[in-house]
């Protein structure tokens, strides 16, 4: 059973980093790149409860405060003008006088 989860966490990790090379936004990126993170802590958790180390909760605590607060800062960093991209906005065509 334990197996199986930890397979299933797997799956979704590489699902989550398909996601996050393919992704057709910056902020599907973002969001794979924190749904990878909190699979890690789920992944860090389960192994420490299968292989009986109660001081993987501790990391995986770490961890998911990292992860918290990197992905603030990449949405505050990606909220500046500097950093995004509108592929939509095109240049206004010369007019001919």
């Amino acid at each position: 059973m334990l197996i199986a989860a930890t397979i299933a966490i797997l799956v979704v990790m590489i699902l989550a980093i398909i996601r996050g090379v393919t992704g057709p936004t910056l902020y599907d990126r973002i969001l794979a790149v924190n749904m990878f993170g909190t699979k890690t802590v789920l992944l860090i958790s389960l192994l420490g409860f299968v292989m009986g180390r109660p001081e993987f909760l501790d990391i995986a605590i770490v961890y998911a405060l990292i992860n918290f607060i990197s992905v603030i800062a990449v949405l505050r960093f990606s909220d500046s003008s500097e950093f995004r991209h509108h592929p939509a906005e095109k240049e206004p065509a010369e007019k001919d006088s």
